[in-house]
């Protein structure tokens, strides 16, 4: 595993690289951060049954401001697992302790196992060498597939179960602010120029999509915002 990437190679090369882009705050730096390195990002999306559908909306336009060429859409629906209060009838804890050691309900069972499985098959097919994601193990709220362990173990996965593998050209999985704070996180993406305020981070959106500013989502972002002295830009309905 690679937490920042080396493999961009030499300026206008152009080299690809999927993006996991989720619509929030982090894949939306993670995308920022691909295009700095001189990659041309390939975005990949799920629509996956998730109860905050706003945000495929934040990634179509976070796309877009970014230049993208190709933004990929995959469909699944993980409403048929359930076990989660993003894609069943549970309430979203509001208010919740951040400290607390114990992993929340809006964990959605082997979600990014599931995604990277997907970017690891698309980045085969079509000789992509790189994978970005967005996941964070200081701000990732406990949830287990978010940290440096989890990367390590998928790349190996990726040595050992494909073709490109075995060959020995693995793709290699990158997750350049899984050891940076939210704030770190947020000053990276304005040096890059991130649009905020077209990012949606919030597990219990209203139906206009704005923020319910209670979520572990929720508080996690605005207080690294105004520990920068900002005001996050993206709507909240407590406003």
């Amino acid at each position: 595993m690679n937490d920042e990437s080396t493999q961009a190679g030499s300026p206008g090369s152009r080299q690809r690289a999927i993006v996991l882009l989720s619509g929030g705050l982090d894949s939306a730096t993670v995308l920022a951060i691909a295009k700095a390195e001189g990659l041309e990002p390939l975005a990949l999306s799920f629509r996956y049954g998730q109860r905050h559908l706003i945000e495929l909306e934040a990634a179509r336009q976070v796309a877009a401001a970014a230049g993208v060429h190709e933004h990929l859409v995959v469909e699944l629906d993980l409403r048929s697992i359930g076990g989660s209060a993003l894609t069943a009838d549970l309430p979203v804890p509001k208010d919740r302790d951040l400290q607390a050691a114990e992993v929340p309900v809006t964990y959605v069972p082997a979600r990014n196992t599931i995604f990277l499985a997907y970017a690891l098959a698309l980045a085969e097919a079509r000789g992509i060498g790189d994978i970005y994601i967005g996941i964070n193990a200081i701000d990732g709220s406990g949830y287990p597939d978010c940290r440096p362990e989890y990367l390590a173990a998928f790349q190996q996965l990726s040595a050992l179960g494909t073709r490109a593998g075995v060959e020995g050209r693995p793709a290699r999985i990158h997750a350049p602010l899984i050891n940076l704070s939210k704030v770190k996180i947020i000053q990276r993406g304005l040096e890059l120029g991130v649009d905020y305020g077209l990012t949606r981070s919030c597990y219990d959106p209203d139906q206009a999509g704005r923020g319910c500013g209670h979520c572990d989502s929720c508080l996690v972002r605005r207080r690294a915002f105004r520990q920068l002295g900002l005001v996050d830009p993206a709507p909240y309905a407590d406003q």
